[in-house]
């Protein structure tokens, strides 16, 4: 047992890793697990609290009496001032069917275990207070300690998983472990493999991946698709072979579960661990135009699996290395672990991860889950302010929220464009205008109006207070070089607004959502008028930044100018919200880069300017945004037509060379790799798509199932023709096809603001090219 703390010894203090409960004997217990920031493991367990939920005043009597039930005036009032009762519950799944007896529960929907740490504040960071035991090497065990919240930086144990089967997976032949304090893989081998701990049948090989997983007690169980596929895999193989799939730090059974929201994503539950997924990890950082592990591991490490990418059938591929090679599939299975980890390291994921959980006090697999998060940040500062809040109106229809302004643009080639931008536009509004659910509540006479005229409270807010938080926060990490919690700090404050606008949060209210963007779209107007009061033109903006464009000559002169036009205008502006509001402005813009070059395009058959579509060059490096370059569903050979001509054409050089290089290489066959389309199967089933069959469904109805979501096809003369795993180009391809639909429309949105033509490249006389 621990000593009673002291001075000498202080409290110990850990991250939570999951927060859950169990009913033990008809008493709910809570259970935290996570690791203390010395080293070892901890299980929390408090038998002491129990599950409860408001109802207003009037409306206890329809409840049904019991003597488990306890019902009891409260202190704390609804956000309308109602006076409430508490009613408490002798266990979490008595609450459900009370919940039907009430027009209008209050905080009834707060899962038990949250609503345990929400009461004491308590985000992933914890002080525990009180003895303990240790049930088993490495693990302490505290019942009904004293916890209070405190900032928390542990180093968790993570070990990645990763199974080779047959084809059908009805059997695993090899197993890969790496990660903290492993190395290794697990083969099912009458034989001696090299690389490999061999045993003699599957049986055992369960047996043997078990144990080790509970000998290196990992935190954090990790894999590429892992919870989809090898975890299943692991725990059906298991209950067939008769092995208990015991993967977790106490007793009790692997649980699948997957999300409601549109990525229906899998989770994998595992008493005391958490299974992080490699896939969603890099889909929220990263920008590919696949996830498979291959693709993935070519864009961040610069390297791929131990197999070459063109086989077409790699499942059959695994199945001959097992039979003739084994010790190139051990090699195999252990570096596709070790892509994994290394992808997760190079981009810092596990540690944003970390951030994200200690900052709102999700756990790590669900630190995405913006709503719970927000609840997690707000419930308990508005519990301190005496008021309770209402439960998810679950039938509750979105309303229309208004995005951010969007200025018309001026199409054409400039030189010395300033960009400005308003660092943390809304979360820098909240605070101004102290937009947020209370104050809307709590608004009176004084009231700041909006645009929109929702009205709000002078003096009663809870979000400001939680933004200036994150903002210190924010500049202490900046200062220290900590990048993971700025981005994560970053992702809070961003979606705040976002939480607000969605009607599945409890506190949605268009009328706050809309007085949000409402002051952003105001506050873009009076940043385009302030500048062109100061004789600048705004070539564009877009609801936080602005397109300035700034006088000739050298650059050094424009980001002079460019620094003393954001002085007066910020000024111009906070004068502004201080005459018309009496608020002291929050609001900070900020000159984000300068462009030698900009080029704003045409709307494609149109004269006005596009929209969300630009190019520029700053300090010799090109910048694309929304531009067919960086569009996924644009085959390659458009990036190299577009980012070519643009660097040309911002440099001063002749692009009709380049362009003419382009089509002939097209032409010949030389960029046939170049050509290739890859689009999402979007509707779920190529069987959705009735009305209409794009190209690259008919792609994937061509492959038979072997497309996967993401389809990549060729247009050939005789239509969409999928690209498969080891088969090669057709020899059909239509090139005109990407002579015409691709490179013309991508060289004339350049061209046309230069005097040139496509036709000039192709040798064609223009006036037969316009009949």
């Amino acid at each position: 047992n621990l000593p009673r703390p002291t001075e000498a010894s202080p409290v110990p203090r850990g991250f939570i890793l999951q927060p859950t409960y169990r009913v033990r004997d008809g008493v709910p217990v809570v259970q935290l697990f996570g690791r203390l920031e010395d080293g070892p493991a901890f299980w929390v367990e408090d038998d002491r609290f129990r599950p409860y939920f408001f109802v207003p005043i009037a409306q206890r009597d329809a409840l049904p009496r019991g003597p488990a039930l306890s019902i009891e005036a409260s202190e704390l009032r609804e956000l309308d001032g109602g006076a409430v009762a508490r009613v408490t519950l002798p266990v979490p799944s008595a609450l459900p069917p009370l919940r039907d007896h009430i027009a209008r529960p209050l905080e009834a929907d707060i899962r038990f275990p949250y609503r345990y740490l929400i009461d004491r504040g308590i985000r992933a960071g914890v002080d525990i207070d009180g003895p303990s035991a240790s049930p088993r090497p490495g693990l302490l065990h505290f019942a009904n300690p004293a916890l209070q919240p405190a900032d928390c930086r542990p180093r968790l144990r993570v070990l990645c998983i990763d199974l080779e089967t047959t084809p059908d997976a009805s059997a695993i032949v090899s197993a890969a472990l790496v990660g903290d304090g492993a190395d290794e893989v697990h083969l099912v081998s009458a034989r001696a493999v090299a690389g490999a701990l061999c045993h003699v049948d599957e049986r055992a090989l369960l047996a043997a991946i078990l144990a080790r997983v509970r000998a290196l007690d990992p935190d954090i169980l990790t894999g590429w698709n892992v919870v989809d596929f090898d975890l299943q895999t692991l725990v059906a193989r298991c209950r067939a072979r008769r092995v208990s799939p015991d993967l977790g730090r106490v007793e009790g059974a692997p649980l699948f579960q997957r999300d409601a929201g549109f990525t229906r994503q899998g989770r994998a539950v595992l008493p005391g661990r958490v299974v992080l997924d490699g896939i969603p990890l890099v889909r929220d950082a990263l920008r590919l135009p696949d996830y498979r592990l291959e693709t993935a591991a070519r864009a961040i490490l610069g390297r791929g699996k131990h197999m070459d990418a063109d086989i077409a059938d790699k499942a059959g591929e695994i199945e001959r290395l097992y039979r003739e090679d084994p010790a190139a599939l051990v090699a195999y299975n252990r570096e596709d672990a070790r892509l994994v980890l290394d992808i997760l390291e190079r981009e810092g994921l596990l540690d944003l991860a970390i951030e994200r959980s200690l900052l709102s006090g999700m756990q790590l697999d669900r630190v995405g889950a913006s709503i719970a998060s927000f609840d997690l940040l707000y419930l308990p500062a508005l519990r301190r302010k005496g008021f309770v809040a209402p439960s998810v109106d679950t039938e509750r229809q979105s309303t229309e929220v208004h995005g951010g302004a969007v200025l018309d643009s001026t199409p054409g080639l400039f030189a010395n464009v300033a960009v400005f931008d308003f660092k943390s536009l809304y979360p820098s509004l909240i605070r101004t205008f102290n937009l947020d659910p209370l104050a809307h509540a709590l608004a009176g006479d004084g009231a700041i109006v909006a645009p929109n005229g929702a009205r709000f409270s002078r003096s009663e807010a809870i979000l400001p207070e939680i933004i200036e938080h994150f903002m210190q926060r924010r500049e202490r990490a900046r200062a220290a070089g900590n990048r993971h919690a700025d981005r994560a700090i970053k992702i809070m404050m961003n979606a705040l607004f976002g939480v607000l606008g969605a009607a599945s949060c409890r506190f949605f209210d268009p009328e706050i959502a809309n007085a949000i963007t409402s002051f952003g779209q105001q506050t873009l107007h009076w940043t385009q008028a302030a500048f062109e009061a100061e004789g600048a033109d705004v070539l564009y903006g877009d609801t936080d930044s602005v397109f300035v464009q700034l006088g000739p000559g050298p650059l050094a002169a424009a980001r002079a100018q460019a620094e003393q036009l954001r002085d007066r205008v910020e000024a111009a502006i906070a004068e502004q919200i201080r005459a018309r509001y009496a608020r002291e402005p929050r609001l900070v813009l900020e000159l984000e880069r300068v462009f030698e070059r900009f080029f704003m395009p045409r709307v494609r058959g149109g004269r006005s300017g596009s929209k969300k579509r630009y190019a520029g060059l700053c300090n010799g490096t090109l910048e694309i945004v929304g531009l067919e370059a960086v569009r996924r569903d644009w085959p390659s050979v458009a990036g190299r037509l577009q980012r070519g001509l643009l660097l040309r054409l911002f440099r001063g050089e002749p692009v009709q060379p380049f362009l003419r290089e382009v089509i002939e290489s097209l032409r010949s066959g030389a960029l046939d790799a170049e050509l290739v389309y890859a689009k999402r199967v979007r509707k779920g089933s190529l069987e959705r798509y009735t009305a209409t069959t794009p190209p690259h469904v008919q792609a994937a109805r061509k492959a038979g199932g072997r497309a996967g979501p993401v389809v990549r096809y060729v247009i050939t003369r005789s239509g969409p023709e999928p690209l498969l795993p080891g088969r090669a180009l057709s020899a059909e391809i239509d090139r005109s096809h990407y002579l015409e639909r691709v490179l013309r429309p991508v060289a004339e949105a350049i061209l046309s603001h230069v005097g040139e033509h496509f036709d000039d490249a192709l040798d064609r006389p223009r006036q037969l090219a316009l009949l």
